[in-house]
């Protein structure tokens, strides 16, 4: 087993016990897999090892060896981390065998001779565009695609296609062909200083060929006619393919070549992560740049003109009746910090919001610094779960010190409500979710052993994290009130259209919504259309706009509410900047009727489930930010007038 990596499959409480053991281990020595360089020499072996077939039209991932390719005598699973196993991940062996800078020419892996059902299941994977993916090295195999628009520019798809459909010359009927010779091209970079070298590259071309050969059938042994070392005869087109059909013989084969580069190890992922629209990365930062521009602007002449004003007006003439009589924030003094009804909920949800906002927070910060690149697979998955079970602590301090300034006494109640609410409705859903792909024998559902690991995580680490956050949060004194709470509720007089409660949530939630809408394109092509998002450092900045605008837009309105004389903003402060929610998931609707070419109502199904899932952690990062700027802004003006 690899160092740094840990198996989930077969033992998880085990691995779960050995999670929290092994933390400081992986804290002292920063190691991450995929990042330690190995040098080799020439002959070295280089195990290829084979992941997931996916396709952009399912979203449903399944096994390499789902499939009847050739396989080799054994087959190894590799030990997999928990990011890993949640995306579908399942890396085996396989019977590719390369010698480190020693080309190959027609090497002959298999001879398969397909039945019905075998050729029924490569037809449906090539209906549904799968992809094979490989690794080499840790670096995943690309194909490399002229761009039509952009001469001498190649894109890297990943993974090739397991096979195509076409037509023969003159012939109406669609066909199935399979890609069964494969042109490989290992790229490395030679050490000025001895003979080791570093893998930067692996690409492929694939063909689909209809192998003839000489005599009896050898196994390896066996002379081609199609492609022939000897004779230097190589694959360059698919002008014969191999059809997919019932008792037809399919021999699978490859080509192998080395090709010196001036990549340098430390350089390899680039050309993985270049992306040609770099420009829109900064056309979404201006966007969302001007938009807190503008709100600064509201907020400095609210908080500088117009309640500078009206604290000075107050307080100097704070023994004359008429500044008692005038309209505005101040004559709901003696109700703006009134208990709002559900109050208990209103504690968990910011309690969870602070749990959220913590594990992005470093999960960011650790992204931004280079921590979870690519080359650590299932590195950002893991961190993140884990960084939520930590953040259990700050969760329930939130929680019980609001619920303490609201008068609750029933600590232990409140607790368990922040442990378990959320979690447990997220839960529920992606177990229906997993469910549903396990229907489909699919390698994405998540196995027994880490749902229950998962389970122990949430249970074993996370609750009681809850239980002592509260505890420590109860036992301070609870946070005072700056201004006195009259006995009996003001009436709010009657409002204006654009002062509904309805409205002004909906109205808030666009600006930080249009804040992080172009990322959040992205993002969604990153997950749905299975490319690497590697770019944290915009996204970091993305992040910092979105909290900015969320608290700027929150008081805009909180301060127009009061100006109302409307004293129930508890609620609507959560509900204004968490209404972004709402906009988020109406765009994942537009993306997945716009840019996503699913078909099948099961894939339809765990797209809008799991988008559900995030719209909702969206809601409650989001609206607990807006909260807390409210909750602040309120104070801080209330503190700064005099009242008898």
């Amino acid at each position: 087993m690899a160092r740094g990596s840990l198996s989930w499959g077969k033992k998880p409480w085990i691995a779960a016990l050995g999670l929290l053991l092994l933390l400081p281990y992986y804290v002292s020595s920063f190691y991450l897999p995929g990042v330690a360089p190995e040098d080799f020499l020439i002959g070295d072996e280089l195990k290829v090892k084979v992941n997931k077939l996916t396709s952009i039209k399912t979203q449903l991932p399944y096994s390499y060896y789902s499939l009847p390719y050739c396989q080799p005598e054994r087959i190894i699973d590799s030990a997999e981390n928990l990011g890993e196993v949640l995306r579908g991940d399942r890396i085996e062996n396989s019977p590719y065998v390369f010698k480190m800078r020693e080309p190959q020419m027609c090497k002959i892996i298999c001879r398969q001779t397909l039945n019905a059902k075998m050729a029924k299941e490569f037809k449906e994977k090539i209906d549904d565009e799968y992809r094979v993916n490989m690794i080499l090295d840790n670096l995943p195999l690309v194909v490399p695609i002229q761009r039509p628009d952009q001469e001498n520019t190649l894109v890297y798809q990943h993974g090739f296609h397991v096979g195509l459909k076409g037509q023969y010359a003159g012939s109406k009927d669609h066909k199935h062909f399979i890609h069964n010779h494969l042109s490989f091209t290992v790229r490395f970079h030679k050490d000025a200083q001895s003979d080791s070298a570093r893998i930067v590259g692996f690409e492929v071309k694939p063909f689909s060929v209809k192998h003839e050969f000489e005599g009896e059938w050898k196994k390896e042994n066996t002379r081609l006619t199609t492609c022939d070392p000897h004779a230097r005869r190589a694959v360059t087109n698919s002008e014969s393919p191999q059809e997919v059909e019932d008792k037809q013989d399919v021999i699978f084969t490859y080509d192998v070549a080395f090709e010196e580069s001036d990549v340098k190890w430390a350089s390899r992922w680039d050309t993985y992560l270049l992306m040609a629209d770099d420009q829109i990365h900064w056309f979404s930062i201006v966007n969302s740049l001007m938009i807190v521009l503008f709100l600064s602007g509201m907020v400095a002449m609210i908080m500088l003109r117009t309640l500078y004003r009206d604290i000075s007006k107050y307080n100097q003439l704070e023994t004359q009746e008429e500044a008692q009589e005038e309209t505005g924030w101040k004559l709901v003094h003696g109700d703006v910090f009134r208990p709002p009804a559900n109050s208990d909920l209103l504690c968990v949800y910011v309690g969870t919001g602070v749990q959220f906002f913590g594990m992005m927070l470093v999960t960011m910060i650790f992204a931004a610094l280079g921590f979870l690149s690519p080359s650590n697979r299932g590195g950002l998955m893991t961190a993140m779960l884990l960084l939520w079970v930590f953040m259990g602590l700050f969760a329930g301090y939130s929680s019980a010190r609001l619920y303490k300034m609201f008068k609750g006494t029933e600590w232990k109640k409140i607790t368990l409500k922040t442990a378990f609410m959320f979690p447990a409705s997220v839960f529920a859903v992606f177990f229906v979710l997993n469910a549903i792909i396990w229907g489909e024998k699919s390698s994405g559902a998540v196995p027994f052993g880490t749902m229950f690991a998962l389970v122990f995580l949430w249970f074993g680490i996370s609750v009681p994290l809850v239980f002592v956050g509260s505890y420590i949060g109860f036992k301070k004194p609870a946070i005072e009130d700056p201004v006195k709470t009259n006995k009996i509720p003001r009436q709010i007089p009657e409002q204006s259209w654009y002062m509904h409660p309805v409205f002004s949530i909906l109205i808030g939630g666009i600006l930080p919504f249009g804040a992080v809408f172009i990322e959040l394109f992205f993002i969604l092509t990153s997950i749905w259309l299975h490319q690497f998002y590697y770019i944290f450092g915009f996204l970091f900045i993305v992040f910092i706009i979105l909290i900015v605008t969320c608290a700027e837009i929150t008081i805009v309105l909180c301060y127009f509410q009061l100006c109302s004389e409307d004293y129930l903003w508890w609620w609507r402060s959560y509900l204004t900047s968490g209404s972004s929610a709402f906009y988020l998931f109406l765009y994942a609707a537009f993306y997945f009727f716009t840019k996503l070419e699913i078909t099948k109502p099961v894939s339809g199904i765990l797209y809008f489930g799991y988008m559900l899932i995030g719209s909702y952690a969206f809601f409650v990062l989001t609206g607990t930010i807006g909260f807390y700027a409210c909750f602040w802004f309120t104070r801080l003006i209330y503190g700064s007038v005099k009242i008898d």
